[in-house]
């Protein structure tokens, strides 16, 4: 007998897992063990072409009835957004339906909730599909990685901006026209707020500080965030000077006494060494550190309907093997509790480039706002002369706040004319 999925949503990739559950049909039935059949598809609308071949029959208007439907075993959610989405997973919980979900934002605000909805019921919540698209990475942390100790997640995790930032770096062109060339291609929406200003990111920070850390205390507000809308031409060439790249990456980090963890989205200098430095276009790529596994990285598309409706599947078979076999395999209660500091508590380091008098005793005078704020000076260079002259200086390790602190009275000296790049340098942990 067939396991009957219901679905919520049919846009892209709605329509995109209509067509794989219909095409892959024997080799689904294969590898969960009995076929899985679509048995209705919510939708805001009726009357809509979507090109799925499928039954106009199957469409509702009325989503909550059919997540509750006796005869539906399983829910499929890609309609994103907070609401109605949350209301309605809940009640496919409360009926005894394990869900695959790709809403990362429903998850960053309020994962922990469904979770433990989850648990109690005993069925699944599955959400592969919410980061990094047909990249394997949530399973893998959740799974192989649970008898280690997760140190720190560096994650490009937004196809948009690194597609963007690719650009200004290997084409010199700029944020502008590098955005316009992202929207004409299909990498970036009409409004691309979310993904420029760096809340896509920050979403998929929280749901992997959260897997990462064990911790439940994770959501989209504990995360630090900044976007690339002030990435300019100079911070490139800046980031060249020292063979770095500019990455937007989402970092989630334990801190060093392993009592509070750090999570944050901005933008870095990224030495060229790095494997994360190497992903162009609108690739994503996660670089893991762990106590035992060292290092790994996951690669491949991170978005698109071909890659997240394969997520979507590969969970689906994993919900519909649990269920045929009567068990659950969610995330368990564990918890460590962990919080989250702060960024200025986070530990960093700063490139800042400022534009000087041309005079003796400006780098002396510099350096005196560094030992004042407890900051100690990694590198030092002196660019142009004149009216052009240009103190550029990268700091080591220290407090995000102390280092915030110290560009705010380099700013206020009278020989600085102003801070010409100013950003955050990350590298392999026993670099930083």
């Amino acid at each position: 007998m067939a396991m009957k999925v219901a679905l919520l949503g049919c846009g892209v990739v709605g329509a995109e897992v209509v067509q794989l559950v219909d095409r892959q049909a024997s080799e689904l039935a294969a590898r969960v063990g009995t076929p899985l059949e679509i048995g209705g598809i919510a939708v805001r609308r009726l009357g809509r072409e979507r090109g799925t071949g499928v039954d106009p029959e199957l469409f509702t208007t009325d989503a909550t009835e059919l997540v509750t439907r006796p005869d539906i075993d399983l829910v499929i959610e890609v309609i994103g957004g907070i609401e109605p989405a949350r209301s309605l997973i809940l009640e496919a919980v409360k009926a005894g339906k394990s869900v695959v979900t790709a809403n990362k934002a429903l998850l960053a605000e309020d994962g922990a909730t469904l979770l433990s909805a989850a648990r109690e019921n005993n069925v699944d919540i599955y959400y592969e599909a919410a980061v990094a698209g047909a990249i394997p990475l949530l399973r893998p942390l959740r799974e192989s990685l649970a008898g280690d100790r997760v140190q720190r997640v560096l994650g490009i995790v937004n196809g948009t901006t690194n597609f963007i930032l690719d650009r200004m770096d290997t084409q010199g062109a700029g944020f502008a026209e590098s955005l316009e060339e992202a929207q004409t291609l299909g990498y970036a929406e009409a409004d691309p707020t979310a993904d420029v200003e760096g809340f896509d990111a920050a979403a998929k920070a929280a749901i992997l500080a959260r897997l990462a850390f064990h911790t439940q205390n994770v959501t989209a507000a504990d995360v630090h965030r900044e976007g690339i809308t002030e990435v300019s031409a100079g911070d490139i060439a800046s980031a060249k000077a020292m063979d770095c790249v500019v990455k937007l990456l989402a970092i989630c980090q334990r801190a060093e006494d392993g009592e509070s963890v750090g999570v944050r989205v901005h933008p870095v200098m990224l030495p060229r060494r790095h494997p994360l430095a190497a992903v162009t276009e609108a690739y994503n790529a996660v670089f893991v550190e762990a106590e035992s596994a060292g290092r790994l990285m996951f690669y491949g598309p991170g978005a698109g309907g071909g890659p997240t409706a394969s997520a979507v599947l590969g969970d689906l078979v994993a919900v519909a093997r649990n269920r045929l076999a009567g068990t659950s395999m969610g995330e368990g209660a564990h918890d460590t509790g962990l919080p989250v500091h702060s960024m200025g508590q986070t530990v960093t380091r700063y490139h800042i480039s400022l534009d000087v008098a041309d005079r003796p005793g400006v780098l002396a005078r510099c350096a005196e706002v560094f030992a004042q704020m407890g900051v100690s000076i990694k590198n030092v260079r002196q660019e142009g002369s004149g009216e052009d002259a240009q103190l550029v200086l990268v700091s080591h390790t220290a407090p995000d706040s102390a280092l915030a602190e110290t560009v705010e009275r380099l700013r206020g000296l009278d020989m600085v004319r102003s801070v010409a790049s100013l950003m955050r340098v990350e590298a392999f942990s026993e670099d930083v």
